[in-house]
């Protein structure tokens, strides 16, 4: 395991922290230090706690998480008061409210340039190798890499960076501070100001549309746009419909998983999450701060209230209450779900038990009196 360590330290994606010390984490977080902690220590790292070193900061906040903690050699972990005399003397028990997010802010201040748009090339400005058409407009600052193609009229804000062999079709407009991934695709869209987009993803393509008929099916025009609001992070090979006839919109801070398919005519309201492999079908409704676990799927023509959460290989058919918690193929509330299950699995067992039986009382009437 050192060795794998070593190794890794020797080919860093990331510059070397500027180091912390533990005052500094106290002001960052809000957490608590014990009585009689040295706040000029020095954390220069983050790790997790079975490799974390004497410099380095880690967290625990669930049961198995502790339990592997509670050797750690960590120069200061953060976690719940609960669990604050788990730890060697040697670490720092910091005691947070919220272990992960406090986590989050430090490993941000460590590394702030892992939430950045970077060049892949180090380029600066619009590279030799990139195809630009005459009329598009790009800001100073922005950077278009080898590769890149930037069509007619469309217009990329300071700050923004586009990936090599990403195609950015002609009209459309790139906001500023944004990071499109390699090998993207964007038509018929508005992006807003930091978005990022990972390598990729697909954005305005057709919808999925046919009228059906005798003679074969006959498509229909796709003449709706994506719009994209500010701060929306889009993963790795997802796809976005653009709209039939309506847009597609994106809500502001939403953040979008891996390999997500999100159909023509779709609203998606602010500060959503939706995880990877979600399959959202056209003109589907999902108002703000929505939770949708991966895999699952979303009915077209439905809408899911604002606050709601869907567990995971859930597939809803139906408008979904503001607020509510559903889980489960047909979706339901989630307690119905469990006592469905509940009833289910009483059911198996139950059937188990009688061919058990059955299977016994045949056995028995085969052999000698």
């Amino acid at each position: 395991m050192e060795a794998g360590r070593r190794m890794a330290e020797d080919t860093m994606f990331f510059a070397r922290p500027t180091p912390l010390s533990i005052a500094d984490i106290v002001a960052l977080t809000g957490a608590t230090a014990p009585p009689g902690t040295d706040l000029g220590r020095i954390i220069t790292g983050a790790a997790t706690p079975d490799v974390a070193g004497p410099s380095e900061i880690c967290f625990a906040d669930k049961s198995r998480f502790v339990r592997v903690a509670s050797t750690t050699r960590a120069g200061a972990i953060i976690c719940r008061a609960r669990d604050a005399t788990v730890f060697p003397s040697s670490t720092v028990a910091l005691v947070a409210r919220d272990p992960g997010r406090a986590f989050t802010l430090i490993l941000s201040r460590l590394y702030p340039q892992s939430l950045l748009p970077r060049s892949v090339t180090g380029e600066t400005g619009i590279s030799p190798q990139a195809i630009v058409a005459a009329g598009a407009r790009i800001e100073d600052g922005a950077i278009v890499e080898a590769g890149a193609v930037v069509g007619e009229s469309a217009e990329i804000g300071a700050g923004t960076v586009i990936a090599p062999h990403a195609v950015i079709a002609p009209h459309v407009k790139i906001g500023r501070n944004c990071l499109v991934g390699a090998g993207c695709t964007i038509q018929f869209a508005f992006i807003g100001d930091r978005v990022l987009i990972h390598p990729g993803v697909r954005i305005g393509q057709d919808g999925f549309g046919y009228i059906g008929g005798r003679s074969g099916h006959i498509k229909v025009p796709q003449i709706g746009r994506v719009i994209v609001q500010d701060d929306v992070e889009i993963g790795a090979g997802t796809t976005i419909d653009r709209g039939a006839v309506r847009d597609t919109v994106i809500g502001q801070g939403t953040k979008i998983d891996n390999q997500v398919q999100i159909g023509h005519n779709v609203r998606i309201g602010r500060h959503c999450l939706l995880a990877g492999q979600v399959g959202v079908a056209g003109s589907a409704t999902i108002e703000d701060f929505v939770v949708i676990g991966g895999q699952s799927g979303i009915n077209g023509h439905i809408t899911i209230g604002a606050g709601a959460q869907i567990a995971g290989v859930s597939a809803v058919y139906v408008d979904v209450p503001p607020g509510a918690r559903w889980a489960g193929a047909p979706a339901r509330p989630v307690q119905q779900w469990l006592r469905a299950r509940a009833r289910e699995m009483k059911l198996g067992l139950e059937h188990h038990g009688s061919r058990s039986r059955s299977s016994e009382a045949a056995s028995g009437a085969g052999e000698p009196g």
